[in-house]
């Protein structure tokens, strides 16, 4: 998933980071307001972040002959909603790009877009739906993680389309392209990580540490 330095076109590297930039920021006020409103939710933070940071770190070989990766962001969603897992996703992907050669500086914005925005975002919505359902926290968990990943991989194929349309076909054909290279792969990998995130939600439950710290402090929050 990560595109690596140098990849993108720079007008593309900027229009990613312009639109990545406002929306990590605002994630970076929502967890100083977390930060004053919960006492104690620093550790939380940084048991997500570290997360994020080891499972998107993690390279699986595709038989595509690209590699693959989980993105970690479900944990986060569940936790903090989504702009605060954009902010900790960008957190990750810088250290990565500087400690890693994973990713990069250039491409930092597009990455932070596809892995720490749009895929959050969209794992947060679904998991907020199935909540609505009555569906339990772990099964819910799954979702969240589940489509956070996938859609991170689809949002990094539009992403190269976009830079790189086919010449016959355009940007369509470029899409079914990129998305093919990492299709084999991913689904079973956004599984395991689905369940990766649901264990560590049973952990939570376990030791009494809430969650849905994204919801304002008069909500009642569900129980873990």
């Amino acid at each position: 998933m990560h595109i690596a330095e140098g990849f993108l076109p720079l007008e593309w590297c900027a229009v990613w980071y312009a639109i990545a930039v406002p929306i990590v920021a605002y994630g970076i006020y929502k967890a100083k307001k977390l930060r004053d409103r919960e006492r104690g939710v620093m550790p939380l933070l940084a048991v997500a972040g570290a997360f994020i940071f080891v499972l998107s770190a993690l390279k699986l070989p595709s038989v595509t002959g690209s590699c693959s990766h989980p993105t970690g962001t479900g944990l986060g969603v569940v936790l903090f909603g989504p702009s605060i897992t954009a902010f900790l996703s960008a957190i990750a992907l810088l250290f990565q790009a500087l400690l890693l050669a994973h990713g990069g500086i250039s491409t930092l914005g597009a990455n932070t877009f596809s892995m720490g925005i749009v895929g959050p975002v969209i794992g947060w919505l679904l998991y907020l739906g199935v909540r609505k359902m009555n569906v339990g926290l772990l099964t819910s968990g799954f979702v969240a993680a589940f489509f956070a990943d996938l859609m991170t991989y689809v949002v990094t194929a539009g992403q190269l389309a976009v830079a790189f349309p086919a010449t016959k076909g355009g940007v369509l054909l470029s899409f079914e392209a990129f998305l093919g290279i990492f299709a084999l792969v991913q689904v079973p990998l956004a599984i395991v990580e689905g369940i990766a995130v649901a264990l560590v939600l049973r952990l939570l439950q376990e030791h009494g540490v809430a969650v849905e710290l994204w919801q304002p402090k008069e909500v009642s929050r569900s129980e873990v």
